[in-house]
């Protein structure tokens, strides 16, 4: 036999053959063969419903697939689940973690259910809570733990008994730049000693770390390789069009209804284009950018290849744009300060999660709050639009006092919830019904009001559907329409597109862009930073306070070194938090 041959044929963890799987007759997995290598990260990369979660639940042994061969360690997952159990261990995107148990008591539960006793256990607690920095909180209850911490914790949890393969299915969705950081490095150092680690994600910017990617869209494999041979093959189509003169959402809209481009996304001042081919430029006048305008070739990102791969982006036409009325104002109330906070304080007991926080929101202008889990600004959020009372310092929105008038207030706000507010066991319809009667519609209103909404939105097929088996695209598309049934002037966002995968994101933001041009007024947390790159100005909270404001590009400028000189939004966000530790320290 070839030695050759040999080392490759070890090197490989997981072989998959012509995997193939269905749910009640629908395809979910369509002859997927890719093999899993040892002291590689590998990518899992799609968008929801492309079938990445249920190939991991293949891998693990919790399905048995319909038809094709998995082989993990020499071995069937479903026949010899009981041997490969103690060498897997399997991250679900929903770890079960024990919120009203402690730190500690987690990792006891699962040291039980894998069988870690004696010296062994107390070798492994040592070592993973030195792994996971969490030996400071070995008392603190599960529940109470920053998002960041929570992933950490259910990384320890998962490598008790010392697995040689790693399934993550999204570990960072809902985390920070900061967390998202600690846990690749973490993730790395065990990829470096020769663990097969499978990193299922829908960021893009993630996946461009791995050592190879799977590339998913509905059940099919696209690529398999390398991510920067993806992104190399892109050379050339990747450009960015600087000293734009007047709206840029405008130019974006106009580039995308150009033949020659196939996706684009605001960034900061400027504006990111994909072409269609390489030298084949859009007409810059009908952009109608400016005078000075240029384009400028910037380095391929994986997801400009990605989207290349399904085709192209969904384009930038809103039909909510069409359908919302533009926003006017009601007499005494000032355009330049729509929403607005002055020495906002929340306390819970001696602990203060917001801190005198000042800011103050125009008419038609996307603000972004912006920190690291745990920093305050969901808190801040939360009082914004009255679900949280507030300590001390004013809130007002459309000049309403959240104080003395929250309920009144609230008629101004579309709220969308970081986990999309709907009820899962209730119908598409039946949650447009019950949104549209919250927000004060009846009769002939609502009715009209929700066959707009299902018509803009295309819900049409789900109507029956139960809102908790939905799509996590469409589930979004429904938590957006519930939010802007009775079309207010203010949208306040909290994380609206956490795990969602980057076609969808691309069309909720031309839906956002249409309305801020039509004088809504937006809100948004969130911790995908190129989704930042969207907001009009950013205010950076950290440890209860507003660290840093500013445009996108202006906190970038704050940060720019010789050794960073074109720092990315997530480079910023991270230097501004590492700076203000450091001057804390300092005093």
């Amino acid at each position: 036999m070839n030695p050759a041959m040999t080392a490759s044929t070890d090197a490989i963890a997981i072989r998959l053959q012509a995997v193939s799987h269905t749910f009640a007759g629908r395809p979910a997995l369509c002859e997927l063969s890719a093999d899993i290598r040892r002291g590689v990260i590998t990518g899992l990369v799609g968008p929801d419903g492309a079938g990445k979660t249920t190939l991991m639940r293949l891998m693990a042994g919790l399905l048995k697939a319909s038809a094709g061969s998995i082989c993990v360690e020499g071995l069937d997952p479903v026949s010899a689940g009981d041997t490969l159990r103690l060498q897997l261990g399997y991250m679900p995107q929903k770890f079960g973690l024990y919120e009203d148990l402690t730190v500690l008591e987690n990792l006891r539960l699962y040291a039980d259910l894998r069988g870690v006793t004696g010296q062994a256990r107390a070798d492994s607690f040592e070592r993973l809570l030195a792994f996971t920095d969490l030996a400071r909180f070995t008392d603190r209850l599960a529940g109470k733990l920053s998002g960041g911490m929570k992933q950490k914790l259910g990384l320890a949890c998962t490598l008790l008994g010392s697995p040689r393969i790693l399934l993550l299915d999204e570990p960072c969705v809902g985390v920070d730049p900061i967390s998202r950081r600690e846990l690749w490095r973490m993730v790395s150092s065990l990829a470096d000693g020769g663990m097969a680690v499978l990193w299922s994600t829908s960021y893009l910017d993630e996946a461009e770390l791995c050592g190879e990617v799977l590339l998913m869209h509905e059940g099919r494999l696209q690529y398999s390789g390398s991510p920067q041979a993806l992104m190399d093959s892109m050379q050339g189509r990747s450009m960015l069009l600087q000293d734009i003169v007047g709206n840029r959402r405008q130019v974006l809209q106009r580039a995308l209804r150009s033949p020659a481009v196939i996706d684009g996304a605001l960034q900061g001042h400027a504006v990111r284009l994909v072409l269609r081919e390489a030298g084949v430029l859009p007409d810059l006048a009908s952009l109608q950018a400016g005078p000075d305008a240029s384009l400028q070739r910037v380095k391929p990102r994986l997801e400009d290849a990605f989207i290349d791969l399904l085709g192209g982006g969904p384009g930038g036409d809103s039909p909510l744009t069409e359908h919302m009325p533009p926003v006017r104002l009601p007499a005494g109330v000032d355009a330049e300060a729509v929403i607005v906070a002055e020495q906002l304080t929340r306390r819970f007991g001696d602990f203060v999660a917001t801190d005198h926080v000042d800011f103050r929101i125009r008419r038609g202008e996307i603000f972004g709050l912006l920190g690291p889990n745990g920093a305050g600004k969901s808190t801040t959020f939360k009082m914004m639009c009255g679900l949280l009372p507030v300590s001390s310092g004013e809130a007002r929105v459309m000049g309403l006092d959240l104080k003395k008038s929250a309920s009144q207030a609230r008629q101004q706000i579309g709220y969308m919830a970081q986990k999309f507010a709907l009820y899962g066991n209730l119908s598409v319809a039946q949650n447009l019904g019950f949104f549209a009667g919250i927000y004060g519609l009846s009769g002939a209103s609502q009715r009209a009001a929700v066959a707009d909404m299902v018509r803009v939105f295309g819900l049409q097929p789900f109507l029956a559907m139960n809102a908790g088996e939905l799509p996590l695209g469409f589930k979004q598309r429904l938590a957006l329409s519930c939010a802007l049934m009775h079309q207010p002037p203010l949208l306040f966002l909290d994380e609206p597109t956490s795990g969602v995968d980057p076609v969808s994101r691309r069309e909720f933001w031309s839906h956002i862009n249409g309305l801020v041009d039509k004088g809504v007024t937006v809100m948004v947390t969130t911790h995908f930073m190129d989704e930042a790159e969207y907001c009009d100005r950013i205010g950076l909270v950290y440890r209860g306070r507003m660290i840093a404001a500013g445009t996108p590009d202006a906190l970038k400028t704050m940060v720019a070194s010789a050794e960073l000189p074109d720092p990315s939004m997530e480079d910023a966000f991270i230097a501004l938090v590492e700076r203000d530790d450091r001057q804390r320290e300092a005093t």
